[in-house]
């Protein structure tokens, strides 16, 4: 992969990128010096050479990062701020975060348009939407479906990895569509999070499919997005950058999506679990955990029929729905549809274990307001007449809004709440679970905090009585817990469980 500096330059002016070239203690408008070939791009100070184009980007970007890269044999680096440093140039931008995807996507010879990019968007359900997706998919295409999840990466459509950032940064994400690419991929499937938007980690790419799956405040913190508007308007931002879209027409705010989506001219098709208006809907039998049909007064995708998931929840439903005419605007049929969605597996999302005693354990990676909520309404449906005890912590210096919407739900709808560590970073777990507490306001509740998880959990299947529910919520099968910036190693619900469920059984 190269790139010279005469494309950058012209790449920067067209998009109006473009501030100044810095040589020499001199700003020039265009560029100062011969032309060069880079062969390599990095955010990292560390991973630099002389044919490097080095991006000083993020909050936390000190000057002594570029000076050690110069010290390393730098030559050219790209900011928004022009640095008295020794370096051969510098390009100075009015957007480095724009700059950076510009100019990556371009080094990567433009993989988005080797691939059908489809992506998701919404609170929850991201990734078991993704999963399904990609199951379908498989099907049509004898896995040649590449995917970025909140959880796992596949760049081969086999093997996975876990992802370090739900939506990557724009260099690491154009590296990897390329990647996908030269593994003879031709679908790939994303989430795209709110942050992608705010940070410009999409900038410059077009979904072929876009889906909007629902919306509730989330992701409100200093860090992240000051208010909901905000982090609701990062999220429409996938209407105006898909071909096509995909929205749920249950949204709260329905109208507007459709309005917006409308107004810009995206042909879209809307899905319901019981909205007669919308384009298709679906139904299922009572009691019936894992069948249902799809309807449509028109069905233009012809998807009217019966289908079956592995995983409970009419949420879910409505998740397979959504993949449905996604994957049929993607090329897959009917029959890729029932099959692939009959296959499907999500990591970490609505496990079922059974107590020795007969109680239901269930375990999901519900980690916001409207997954808890509808991850609890199913239990408390499931098992009208035990008690609902439910295991959560909440994520340290993010996503502070959630401790009071997790004290609402557990409020409305939990016996006992079990307050433990989740990937409590820098905070201490005690403080975060007593922020949750603050926030349960039903007296009703009883109120336990163990911060320990394995030990919560063991508590959690020793009080569980033969019709009670015990959710374990927020992890899934997630191997880590984030303590004070570190990835440490953690057993992982599911494992848990059924360790704690095996001592029982001696």
């Amino acid at each position: 992969m190269t790139i010279t500096l005469r494309k950058i330059e012209d790449l920067l002016k067209k998009e109006n990128l473009l501030k100044e070239f810095v040589h020499q203690n001199n700003w020039f408008y265009n560029l100062p010096v011969e032309d060069q070939l880079l062969n390599a791009l990095s955010y990292d100070s560390r991973k630099v050479t002389t044919d490097t184009l080095f991006f000083c980007k993020g909050l936390n970007f000190k000057e002594e990062y570029l000076e050690k890269a110069i010290n390393e044999g730098l030559a050219i680096y790209m900011s928004e701020t022009p640095y008295e440093v020794s370096s051969k140039l510098g390009i100075i931008v009015t957007d480095i975060r724009k700059a950076m995807a510009l100019i990556s996507m371009h080094f990567y010879e433009l993989p988005q348009e080797k691939l059908t990019v489809i992506g998701f968007t919404g609170t929850k359900g991201k990734t078991t939407a993704a999963y399904f997706t990609k199951f379908i998919l498989d099907d049509y295409t004898n896995h040649k479906t590449a995917m970025f999840s909140t959880m796992n990466t596949t760049l081969d459509g086999i093997n996975y990895f876990k992802s370090a950032l739900t939506t990557p940064e724009s260099l690491d994400l154009y590296r990897m569509m390329h990647e996908a690419v030269e593994n003879n991929m031709t679908h790939l499937i994303m989430e795209v999070s709110s942050q992608a938007y705010k940070l410009q980690r999409v900038y410059g790419l077009t979904f072929d499919v876009g889906i909007f799956l629902n919306i509730s405040p989330d992701h409100i913190s200093p860090i992240e997005h000051p208010t909901f508007d905000d982090y609701y308007y990062c999220k429409r931002q996938l209407i105006e950058n898909s071909k096509q879209m995909v929205l749920n027409a249950d949204t709260k705010d329905y109208p507007l999506l459709k309005e917006m989506t409308e107004a810009r001219g995206v042909p879209y098709y809307s899905y319901s679990s019981d909205n007669i208006d919308a384009d298709y809907t679906w139904s299922k039998q009572p009691n019936d955990l894992l069948n249902f049909t799809v309807n449509s007064s028109k069905d233009p995708l012809n998807l009217s029929g019966d289908y079956n998931i592995r995983l409970m929840g009419d949420f879910n439903k409505d998740n397979a729905l959504a993949s449905l005419i996604t994957t049929t605007l993607a090329g897959a049929s009917q029959k890729n549809g029932q099959h692939g969605l009959k296959e499907a597996l999500v990591p970490g999302r609505m496990e079922h274990l059974k107590h020795p005693n007969g109680a239901s354990i269930f375990i999901d990676y519900a980690h916001n307001y409207l997954s808890l909520k509808n991850l609890l309404t199913f239990a408390k449906e499931a098992h009208p007449e035990g008690k609902i005890i439910t295991v959560i912590g909440s994520t340290g210096e993010k996503a502070i809004s959630r401790r009071a919407d997790f004290g609402q739900v557990l409020s409305e709808l939990t016996d006992i709440a079990i307050l433990t560590s989740d990937d409590p970073a820098s905070e201490d777990p005690k403080k975060i679970a007593s922020e949750i507490c603050q926030a349960i306001t039903n007296e009703h509740v009883e109120q336990i905090v163990i911060v320990d998880r394995v030990e919560a959990i063991n508590h959690a299947l020793d009080i569980a009585t033969e019709k009670d529910s015990v959710i374990l919520a927020g992890k899934g099968q997630d191997k880590y817990q984030k303590i004070n910036g570190v990835d440490t190693d953690y057993i992982g619900d599911s494992v848990a469980a059924e360790k704690y469920i095996a001592s029982l059984n001696k």
